[in-house]
């Protein structure tokens, strides 16, 4: 395990993480994690997911320190243990995690110099999508999205279409979650934008205030 901790002989801006935090986005990830039962045994875990759109797809969420693999990257910022999985190290690097650039945005964003290969979402997938706009995000959430999202114990479901914007709403372990925003804006809307270039806006319609933890309740 690669440790990159605070030490007496150094300062973090002497540092190079792998992902690093800005003041505002640190902050804010860390009202976040003195939420948690246990805040101090906890730490911010990335990964990258796969490919959505131009930009790379990620997963953030609060793990136990202990539950981490010997290759994972450990950085500690300003008191918070940040962990890039070993399989995202390479193309991680480099990379901040920030607060939007616009003021009506919320959640977080992560700012990649490392750009991935254009990749179709349905690459490799024996999908076709028919029918109308509805139909097709109803198809591409079932078969595609939605798979990935179980693992974590939530959903994506469409909510409505209004012209070309969908609404969609998010449920299970994604309703209140703390990076709920994060898999909404960087993975689900590329996808949908990707695979149906119809659609000209998402909207996450999700109640996150009625989560078990909420954190985004803001449309994107």
């Amino acid at each position: 395990m690669s440790t990159l901790a605070e030490s007496g002989t150094s300062t973090e801006s002497d540092v190079s993480y792998v992902l690093t935090l800005t003041p505002t986005a640190l902050e804010r990830v860390l009202e976040i994690r003195d939420g948690e039962d246990n805040p101090g045994s906890v730490c911010l875990k990335v990964s990258i997911t796969g490919i959505s759109g131009d930009d790379f797809a990620y997963d953030l969420s609060f793990v136990e320190i202990a539950s981490l693999e010997d290759e994972d990257d450990v950085s500690v910022q300003s008191g918070l243990s940040v962990v890039v999985t070993a399989d995202s190290i390479e193309q991680m690097s480099g990379a901040i995690l920030d607060l939007p650039s616009s003021s009506d945005q919320s959640g977080l964003v992560i700012r990649n110099p490392n750009p991935p290969p254009r990749a179709d979402p349905l690459a490799g997938r024996d999908i076709v999508l028919t029918g109308d706009i509805a139909d097709k995000v109803t198809q591409l959430l079932t078969e595609v999205i939605n798979p990935g999202l179980a693992s974590h114990g939530g959903f994506a479901a469409l909510v409505g279409v209004d012209d070309t914007t969908v609404f969609i709403t998010m449920g299970g372990g994604c309703q209140g979650c703390a990076m709920s925003a994060m898999t909404l804006r960087e993975g689900i809307t590329a996808n949908i934008r990707e695979a149906i270039p119809e659609v000209t806006g998402v909207i996450d319609a999700t109640d996150h205030g009625a989560g078990d933890n909420p954190f985004y309740t803001d449309p994107i």
